[in-house]
């Protein structure tokens, strides 16, 4: 078992790339998709499962295990992986997610964030060391630095302001930062949707040089435009042999076009959280189980899928899951959702690797384009 975090790139094709993260607990064949664990558990599915459609690694919050159940305590009962039995990778976000999500409950200020909890009220302080000692206990293999994520459009004298507070905050994690064989620190490139800024930021990440680099506060409300144009001008000010990840995106079209330009990693609750709510990613676009069309189609979501599921399960029993409100649904669905997110990385690994990813592209496009779903995945 190596005891170091090394990441290699194997093929390349344009600026997309395809190579592996290893870790103590596993290797991560990227580009990557991590499904979402934030609690401890990727909703709806054992974690055997999630292993098994694909994942090497799944994401946890710092935050959600800090309110509840608090990281003493998984640490005593033997760190994360053993509490939610999953021996593989583990990345933990910091929480500045929830620097922005949970406006309305927290106070911020130079040092850091006081939060008011979201389930019983109690007060919590999360500041850079405070994450650090958290992902420590918790014992991710990637953990991220406490940054301010902001919501856009937002003023640029805003951008700034929290930019040079997370470059602070970056600083004072890595000074934190318990370095043990095989553990990682990404630093997190902010700075809103202005160009001057993101590139400060990550020249300035650069500098102080981390494990792997992060793009945050993006896919959180913006036109798909300029998410894209802030991954063109800060991935070129990114050492290109450290692993980049892209924060919170998205669709099957913003992971295929960050691939385009560079990135090696990706989260996002969208698979999970459509599986929950009747939609299903398929190679033909986008399904809504709700829809009364399917109500009589014996048909499955799709013979040719990986996934038994989507093969074997008819849109008409989906349909009724669906409607009726049952558990078995959600699960049937985010199973088929996962497995589709996998499916797709790796075929988006083996065209890079065949150096014939824009003929992917092109022919994933048309897919969804003339699909019977019709509704892409805007």
């Amino acid at each position: 078992m190596r005891d170091s975090f090394r990441f290699d790139v194997l093929n390349k094709d344009g600026a997309a790339r395809a190579g592996l993260i290893t870790t103590p607990r596993g290797t991560i064949r990227t580009p990557a998709f991590m499904p979402v664990g934030t609690a401890g558990t990727v909703k709806a599915m054992h974690p055997e499962a999630v292993r098994a459609l694909g994942a090497d690694i799944v994401l946890a919050n710092t935050y959600h295990l800090m309110v509840r159940p608090g990281a003493a305590r998984i640490a005593a009962l033997g760190g994360l992986h053993e509490f939610m039995n999953w021996p593989w990778p583990i990345l933990t976000d910091s929480g500045g997610f929830q620097v922005m999500s949970l406006v309305k409950l927290r106070k911020l200020d130079e040092n850091g964030v006081t939060f008011q909890s979201h389930i019983d009220g109690a007060r919590h302080v999360l500041t850079p060391e405070r994450a650090m000692e958290i992902q420590d206990l918790l014992g991710s293999d990637v953990e991220m630095q406490f940054d301010v994520c902001v919501r856009l459009p937002c003023a640029d004298a805003e951008a700034r302001r929290t930019m040079l507070l997370s470059l602070n905050w970056a600083e004072r994690s890595k000074a934190a930062f318990v370095a043990k064989p095989g553990r990682a620190l990404f630093g997190i490139v902010q700075g809103g949707a202005a160009e001057t800024l993101r590139i400060e930021s990550a020249k300035m990440l650069a500098d102080m040089g981390f494990d792997g680099y992060a793009l945050g506060g993006l896919a959180v409300g913006e036109p798909r435009p300029v998410m894209l144009a802030m991954i063109e001008c800060v991935l070129p000010r990114l050492p290109c042999a450290k692993p980049r990840y892209l924060m919170g995106a998205g669709t099957p079209d913003d992971l295929m076009e960050a691939v385009s330009r560079g990135i090696d990693m990706f989260d996002c609750v969208l698979p999970t959280r459509a599986g929950r709510h009747g939609l299903a990613y398929t190679r033909a676009g986008r399904l809504n189980l709700r829809n009364a069309r399917h109500a009589d189609d014996p048909s499955p979501i799709d013979p040719l899928s990986s996934c038994a599921s989507a093969r074997t399960y008819a849109r008409a029993y989906l349909h009724h899951l669906v409607k009726s409100g049952e558990i078995l649904g959600m699960m049937l669905l985010t199973e088929i959702n996962l497995a589709y997110y996998q499916d797709f990385m790796e075929d988006i690994r083996r065209a890079i690797a065949a150096g014939r990813f824009d003929d992917f592209r092109d022919a994933a496009k048309t897919a969804w384009r003339s699909g019977e779903a019709k509704a892409g995945f805007a």
